[in-house]
């Protein structure tokens, strides 16, 4: 089973790719691990629509309302905002929040990175609460991710 841990505080490189001014929240876990040959895009798609599914759809839709809207140059309905070799942003907002999500991936590490800008005060009622709950699944959702596709999709 690979090992997963949050990373405090965030490291620079990550922070960097996320373009978010002055975040409200940004935490990191890193699976030590991963699946050689599997791209950041990849990853995002194995974690974000097959590992959080309908649970993380209802979240991001209903509880956070983010607008997510369906589309093959999207990744669970987040617009891919940016991406290197190694890496993929993707954002979404909703009336109260903006959320980044990152994925850095090699052949033996995967890092998601999530950024949260409270855009309204109501946000920092909303997220802290599922802020808790976030950091308690998130190392599943890598786990699941991981074994969900053990080798690269032929897409």
């Amino acid at each position: 089973m690979p090992h997963v841990h949050r990373q405090q505080p965030v490291p620079e490189e990550i922070r960097a790719l996320s373009t978010m001014a002055d975040p409200g929240y940004v935490d990191v876990f890193t699976l030590v691990g991963g699946v050689p040959g599997r791209s950041p895009e990849q990853w995002a798609k194995a974690l974000f629509e097959d590992a959080a599914g309908r649970a993380g759809q209802f979240v991001w839709r209903v509880l956070l309302g983010l607008r997510l809207r369906a589309s093959a140059h999207r990744v669970a309905g987040w617009e891919v905002a940016g991406r290197g070799a190694d890496w993929i942003r993707l954002e979404a907002r909703s009336w109260f929040l903006t959320g980044h999500l990152v994925v850095q991936a090699d052949d033996e590490h995967v890092s998601l990175a999530t950024f949260i800008r409270y855009d309204r005060p109501v946000a920092s009622l909303i997220w802290p609460p599922l802020a808790r709950k976030h950091r308690q699944l998130a190392p599943d959702l890598l786990r699941d991710a991981h074994r969900t596709r053990q080798s690269p999709p032929s897409r």
